[in-house]
């Protein structure tokens, strides 16, 4: 989650700024500007060469985006530093205080072939990207490290709601009392998903694996 300091420097002053609530939407916590703004989200219109990169929060995903960009543009650097990612690659259900733009309404303005980037559960994502037979990448990370780095997350960035301490942030992660939910439903159902349309699940471990691999080999 990246805030666009450029757009509102008003808008995310330390001073002011409070946490977020969680509301829930279909049984799933969110944010409650993304759950106030549900209507928007859930009736998105995709594109059949729409790209989505879809993950549980902490798992690669920023990763993953600078990768597919690095992928689709031949490797070039130079293009792949035009924008920082969160304008290169829309946060779909992202919503921010006015005058930031909403994803959805940074999607809209972009012309097509885009890249997505979404959190949501696998239930609660858009209609229109299965209508529209659109192709997907999750990646999933092992329970362990996400909630980690999701505990970390939610006490530097003072928009989250508050954490507590680790024992009382963790068992909250485990009853999926947490932003975009229950881990455990997240990857299960994106997983049982994959069976039945164009997504390519992959685990962040393999990925930091195979990248261990190739950094090895280059500097032998």
């Amino acid at each position: 989650m990246v805030m666009d300091f450029e757009s509102s420097s008003d808008a995310f002053d330390p001073k002011t700024l409070k946490r977020s609530k969680l509301v829930e939407v279909e049984g799933v916590p969110l944010l409650g500007l993304i759950a106030e703004n549900w209507g928007p989200t859930w009736n998105f219109k995709a594109r059949p060469d729409d790209l989505l990169i879809c993950t549980y929060p902490k798992a690669g995903t920023t990763w993953t985006q600078e990768i597919v960009d690095m992928i689709q543009h031949g490797g070039d650097p130079q293009i792949c530093a035009r924008a920082p990612i969160y304008k290169r690659i829309p946060f779909i259900e992202m919503c921010q205080p006015k005058p930031i733009p909403s994803g959805i309404e940074q999607a809209d303005a972009m012309p097509s072939p885009r890249t997505l980037k979404s959190h949501l559960p696998v239930h609660l994502l858009p209609p229109s990207f299965w209508e529209q037979n659109c192709k997907i990448i999750y990646v999933a990370r092992n329970a362990k490290d996400t909630a980690v780095s999701y505990f970390h997350f939610h006490c530097m960035d003072k928009w989250l709601p508050e954490p507590g301490n680790w024992n009382q942030f963790l068992d909250n992660f485990l009853a999926g009392k947490v932003t975009w939910g229950s881990w455990f439903d997240h990857v299960l159902g994106w997983w049982e998903a994959k069976d039945r349309h164009h997504i390519l699940y992959l685990f962040y471990e393999d990925m930091k694996e195979l990248m261990q691999d190739h950094w090895e080999r280059c500097h032998e």
